[in-house]
């Protein structure tokens, strides 16, 4: 840091933009040139993501963020590559890093939550209003149905690794009260899912309170 530069800080309340005057190897000190607007506080959304190659989870974990998720469980699912149930419990500081760092960059005032790898049936045992799984099979009804006009509450999305949800998982996601939504009839990558599910999470909230 150098004298003169020019931050955004936070309180998790509160935002500023303020200007560094004294940089010192211990010490920082800031003057607060003025207030900004901090996004809303999101409402509560969940997204459990099965295990996907790391790099790719990171991503999804990044552009989560700014879409507004709350919290980000990893779902160690049967077509999870082998092995990166193991590797991911290492990388979960890291994920929560590059988490707070895209909060930061969106203006969010506190960083999603980022749990460890858990299995299928804890993600199961959600109580959210709306609980939805990704399902990329014809037929499934489109995700914007999910969501009553005017209902909020908290959302929790599961989407599936490479290959998508195996038949048993689908089952228990159907026995478990689970809602299978489809984004339509491409077949998407994780993340690429993760983004348009959470786009559309996003935009069905904004229509409620434009309502």
């Amino acid at each position: 840091m150098e004298v003169g530069q020019k931050f955004e800080i936070s309180d998790n309340r509160r935002v500023w933009l303020a200007e560094v005057g004294v940089a010192r190897k211990n010490v920082v000190e800031f003057t607060v040139l003025e207030e900004l607007a901090a996004g809303e506080e999101p409402a509560e959304t969940t997204l459990y993501l099965a295990l996907i190659k790391f790099e790719r989870f990171e991503w999804a974990v990044e552009k989560a963020t700014e879409l507004g998720v709350t919290r980000v469980i990893p779902v160690q699912a049967q077509r999870s590559e082998r092995g990166l149930e193991e590797g991911a419990r290492k990388r979960v500081e890291r994920w929560r890093r590059i988490a707070q760092e895209a909060s930061e960059q969106s203006r969010r005032l506190r960083p999603p939550r980022i749990d460890a790898p858990t299995r299928l049936p804890c993600a199961l045992a959600d109580t959210a209003e709306h609980r939805i799984w990704l399902d990329e099979r014809p037929g499934a009804p489109a995700l914007l149905k999910a969501f009553p006009v005017g209902n909020g509450g908290a959302v929790s999305l599961a989407v599936g690794p490479e290959g998508g949800w195996a038949d048993d998982e689908r089952e228990r996601f159907g026995i478990a009260g689970w809602s299978g939504n489809s984004l339509g009839p491409s077949i998407l990558r994780a993340e690429t899912a993760v983004c348009a599910a959470l786009a559309v999470v996003l935009q069905m909230r904004l229509f409620d309170t434009i309502e």
